[in-house]
């Protein structure tokens, strides 16, 4: 099915290009605060009010305000410039974040938290899609492009893997707002230091044809096809951190959480290192709808896992799934949209992953205050089983054409590629 050839260029080669650990390593840390974010909302809201529900209602409305304007960021940064985007983004992110945080703690009712969440999910810098838009120009027609789609999905997976470990250490050994706290400095730390580097970022189209470049990402039918996908893959992200922090308080190890959470995130990220190194002779297509189906068989045995072992073990393996899905969907989008909406289209899947993860833990708080501890992982195994019948009946959309002209035919510029 795939092959590990040298013709695909290393990881090495990649990392050796001139001037990309300049946005890199700002990047990074700008990147925590999105992994941090959910789970320091609801370790600290469960806290204050005693409730998962409300826990996971509150980061549900901070997902949903992130989705909705994070396609709106990313027409501006292409529009307009990344740095003008970023600055006062990461200090609207910042005050937000320290309001939700002293509203929580004061016992403010739950519709000043929503007040305060929206804002806050509206504002989360998106560091992702726009450290993908930087590759795209450091590495323009370049075969390290798929190289650095693998990479920057592994990137991403890390983030999983610390941020969730680091806000649950805080939240449960030092204080219950320390994760939130942390999360907001790091944004404002990382997003200024990322915005500072100004010869990476794409340059702004000036011309005519600036008009043809802005046009909508979403026209794209296969861009549709793929945020489904994406937000069934958010709702493995909101389902297992909400469920495993009431699996992990109902045996009296609220520790575990972050552990448990953090094998998911580590098999997640471990596959996606493999996928980078594999030169697939399989189509990307293909590969995503086979892969998609793994996801779903594995996330479908999570309600089943009733001690630790069996759970960090299914917990495993479903990570291992997600960083295929993932890779192949941002593959397949880069062949699909053209430069001048790249970051648009990236933050659309971001978006996606966020709007599935808010509607997650929503209905996994429901589940687990009203009926058995572990029901909410009936939720990632119906967002995935969805999203696969949908991958399945659409898939013809996700084919790329060589040539094209208007971005709703969607436009095949070189290889396709990828990046989460």
């Amino acid at each position: 099915m795939a092959s590990t050839v040298t013709s695909r260029p290393g990881y090495g080669q990649l990392l050796r290009t001139r001037g990309v650990w300049t946005f890199l390593l700002p990047g990074f840390a700008a990147r925590q605060p999105f992994a941090m974010l959910t789970i320091s909302i609801v370790l600290l809201v469960q806290h204050t009010t005693g409730s998962y529900g409300a826990a996971g209602a509150v980061a549900a409305v901070t997902g949903v305000s992130m989705a909705l304007f994070a396609p709106f960021t990313g027409r501006l940064a292409d529009r307009f410039g990344q740095r003008a985007v970023l600055i006062p983004g990461v200090l609207v992110h910042t005050l937000s974040g320290l309001s939700l945080t002293a509203l929580a703690l004061t016992g403010a009712p739950l519709w000043a938290l929503f007040a305060a969440a929206v804002p806050t999910g509206a504002s989360v810098p998106q560091v992702g899609p726009m450290v993908r838009a930087r590759w795209g120009v450091k590495l323009q027609g370049s075969p390290l492009m798929t190289t650095a789609a693998a990479f920057e999905s592994v990137t991403d997976e890390l983030t999983f893997v610390f941020g969730p470990l680091v806000a649950t250490a805080l939240c449960t050994t030092v204080d219950p707002a320390a994760g939130l706290l942390t999360e907001a400095a790091l944004t404002l730390i990382g997003g200024l230091l990322f915005a500072a580097q100004k010869s990476t970022q794409p340059t702004v189209a000036r011309d005519g044809h600036a008009r043809v470049e802005h046009v909508s990402a979403l026209r794209v039918p296969g861009v549709r096809v793929l945020i489904v996908a994406f937000l069934g893959i958010g709702s493995v992200f909101g389902g297992m951190q909400v469920s495993l922090a009431a699996f992990s308080e109902s045996i009296g190890e609220p520790g575990l959480n972050g552990v448990l959470y953090g094998v998911f995130a580590a098999g997640n990220m471990i596959s996606g290192i493999v996928c980078g190194a594999v030169a697939w002779k399989v189509a990307p297509q293909r590969r995503l709808v086979l892969g998609y189906a793994a996801l779903a068989l594995t996330a479908s045995g999570l309600w089943a896992a009733h001690s630790v072992i069996a759970l960090a073990g299914i917990g495993l393996l479903t990570g291992m799934c997600v960083a295929p899905a993932l890779i192949t969907g941002y593959t397949l989008v880069e062949g699909l949209v053209p430069a001048g909406t790249r970051t648009e289209a990236f933050t659309w899947l971001t978006g996606a992953v966020a709007l599935g993860q808010a509607a997650a833990v929503t209905a996994s708080g429901q589940l687990e205050d009203r009926f058995w501890d572990g029901a909410g992982f009936l939720v990632p195994m119906a967002g995935t089983a969805l999203a696969l019948i949908t991958l399945v009946a659409l898939r013809s959309r996700l084919a790329t054409r060589p040539t094209s002209r208007t971005v709703a035919r969607g436009v095949g510029h070189r290889v396709p590629v990828a990046v989460d």
